[in-house]
């Protein structure tokens, strides 16, 4: 792995980070999660395994510590992990879906819906957080859904061609 491409994706992360701290919570200290858009955009830049972890694992620890839910770092973490991994492997089974705009955007929302699932069935189920899944769903998951997917297909196109115009060895330059 290249500094460079280290580079590109704490800068994403770093991103998504601050996109994440100005948004306030909706319902219950649950707030929408633009570091997915982030994590997302780096996975398609870079569908390799270790590239994968990388951004599973840090974007996953960030939420957790920037988390307004009581007891929010460890369902992060697990929530953003297992996402990474599952919407690598639909980048890699569905290249040419994920190559265009619209089928990358549909992944994006996917994954946003994957992630807030994981992330509101460990809180509750696992910690024994006293909130409703499906209000929690609707309320916040859903919303956050749509940004994600608007998120997405507003800043993806941003930086594919920041990228494509620069040196950086990605998925997009091959």
């Amino acid at each position: 792995m290249k500094t460079k491409s280290l580079v590109l994706m704490s800068l994403l992360i770093a991103v998504g980070a601050a996109l994440y701290l100005v948004i306030p919570p909706i319902a219950g200290g649950v707030k929408p999660d633009f570091m997915l858009t982030m994590m997302f955009i780096g996975i398609l830049l870079f569908p390799e395994v270790r590239s994968v972890f990388l951004l599973g694992a840090t974007t996953g620890i960030l939420s957790g510590m920037f988390s307004s839910l009581p007891g929010g770092f460890i369902p992060n973490v697990i929530d953003k992990f297992i996402t990474a991994f599952v919407i690598y492997l639909v980048i890699i089974t569905f290249k040419k879906l994920a190559g265009n705009l619209i089928g990358a955007t549909v992944i994006t929302c996917l994954g946003t819906v994957l992630s807030g699932s994981i992330f509101l069935a460990t809180a509750i189920f696992i910690f024994g957080i006293d909130l409703s899944f499906t209000g929690l769903f609707l309320v916040v998951v859903l919303p956050a859904v749509a940004m994600n997917g608007i998120a997405f297909f507003l800043i993806y196109p941003i930086v594919k061609g920041l990228v494509k115009r620069s040196s950086f060895k990605t998925a997009l330059s091959n």
